[in-house]
């Protein structure tokens, strides 16, 4: 088990924004988070990254899972056009929050951010800096970033955000790919219903309280995927 959630309430400003909330996650699943904008989405990434404690229920780690080595890799990023960190030097900051007090990067740690590199196809601009990239590639480097600090698990919030079709499919086969190869469990919030049930192995589906959560095939079946889907099928 990655990580359990039993009957967790949310809350916000003082307000309630989700309850009744119950989903776990296990080795290797994908799951993708369904919803409509402010139905509680944010608030539960939040609390699953140790941001924001829940308001009641109980959300708990795994074994050797920790805030601190989730990969998180967020919808929208700060940037400083001035700020001088290269690429490579960018990805490596996935593993500060696991480094303590060593004034430097392992061996392991900087193998690891090659490897990242080289299997996200960003090792070209491993000298460049983030204002000479494209959207996509800029996602590519922040992707390998969060998988620094992932080791059993990484969340991605709106991963494909105003990036073009093409880049999004490839953004969301090289996390499929890294979800099938290492092993890693993978959380995603999206509006993307297609790549939801084309990508993800479960679903959960909140508006202000858990509508669903199971699997993929188990949720196409229902009502609420058909209206959430426009009464429109999808084929996988």
């Amino acid at each position: 088990m990655i990580l359990n959630c039993e009957n967790v309430s949310l809350s916000y400003d003082g307000r309630t924004v989700a309850s009744n909330i119950n989903f776990c996650v296990n080795e290797g699943d994908y799951l993708c988070i369904l919803g409509e904008n402010g139905s509680g989405k944010t608030t539960l990434i939040n609390a699953i990254l140790g941001l924001k404690k829940v308001a009641g229920g109980k959300l708990a780690y795994g074994e050797g899972v920790r805030a601190q080595n989730i990969g998180y890799l967020p919808q929208k990023q700060s940037s400083n056009a001035d700020f001088p960190a290269c690429v490579r030097e960018i990805v490596r900051t996935g593993f500060l929050g696991k480094r303590g007090f060593r004034p430097y990067y392992s061996k392991e740690e900087r193998e690891r951010a090659e490897s990242l590199m080289k299997t996200l196809g960003i090792s070209e601009f491993a000298k460049r800096s983030m204002d000479e990239l494209s959207g996509g590639q800029q996602k590519r480097v922040l992707l390998a970033r969060a998988l620094c600090s992932a080791e059993k698990l990484l969340i991605l919030d709106e991963p494909t955000a105003a990036l073009d079709p093409i880049v999004t499919e490839g953004l969301y086969e090289m996390t499929k790919q890294l979800n099938r190869e290492e092993g890693i469990a993978v959380i995603m919030v999206s509006h993307d219903v297609a790549a939801a049930t084309k990508y993800a192995n479960r679903i959960l589906h909140i508006k202000h309280e858990q509508l669903f959560f199971g699997s993929t095939e188990e949720y196409l079946k229902t009502e609420l995927a058909k209206a959430y889907l426009g009464g429109h099928g999808i084929d996988h």
